[in-house]
């Protein structure tokens, strides 16, 4: 018997001008679709993470609370965007395992919205680094600074990016996230991954990043954004 699939990226009405999903919805429709957890990680905010809960609980669902964070190239006070041009902040994937892990997702996110005050609420990888016991992270979508820097062309790079994430993390904490949207970038990094996993003994999880509870619900989002 297959093991159950679980959402690890979901976005909900919390991700502003982005997602489109309700909590009663969200958890009924994991519920209906027997998967025993559900994460929430919207973007750069914790705001729903306590409906989300209440409402998981409810539905007899393992809630998961994470938020897909930015961050930053480098230092977050930089004024500047990264170097040579590139983005001034990419997504990365944080999930508590644990209450300690909760508190310092937290922390983050707070110094993020106090202390950040360019382009998006940004943490950068030296406050993560203090603030990473207890949480589990991925590499993100496509917007994850390994995807930009390996579709950029710049696969020597991407390796020394994902060496810093692994080192930040506990051992076994850091994944490779892949997703199959029909997107061809998509399996670019599939492939990438798929290599550099078992190179580095880095364990994959599939994803889907869910914007909406049902294919109806696709145009919501699509006039949100």
């Amino acid at each position: 018997m297959a093991k159950p699939f679980v959402h690890l990226h979901c976005h909900s009405e919390y991700s502003l001008l982005d997602g489109a999903c309700r909590m009663p919805e969200l958890t009924a429709r994991a519920k209906e679709l027997g998967q025993p957890a559900l994460a929430l990680t919207d973007h750069g905010n914790l705001y729903g993470a306590i409906e989300f809960y209440e409402a998981a609980k409810e539905a007899g669902v393992k809630p998961i609370v994470g938020c897909e964070v930015y961050i930053a190239p480098g230092d977050r006070f930089e004024k500047k965007a990264g170097a040579g041009g590139r983005d001034a902040n990419y997504h990365l994937l944080l999930l508590a395992r644990n209450l300690e892990g909760y508190r310092n997702l937290i922390h983050l996110v707070t110094a993020a919205h106090l202390e950040s005050v360019y382009y998006k609420p940004r943490i950068d990888k030296a406050l993560l680094a203090k603030h990473s016991a207890g949480l589990i992270g991925t590499s993100a979508c496509l917007k994850g600074e390994i995807a930009a820097a390996y579709l950029e062309g710049r696969e020597a790079d991407a390796r020394k990016i994902f060496g810093e994430y692994r080192e930040i993390f506990a051992p076994g904490d850091f994944f490779l996230e892949i997703q199959n949207h029909g997107i061809p970038e998509q399996e670019k990094i599939r492939e990438f991954y798929r290599k550099l996993g078992p190179e580095t003994k880095t364990p994959l999880v599939a994803t889907n990043d869910v914007h909406y509870v049902k294919k109806e619900h696709s145009i919501t989002q699509e006039i949100l954004v």
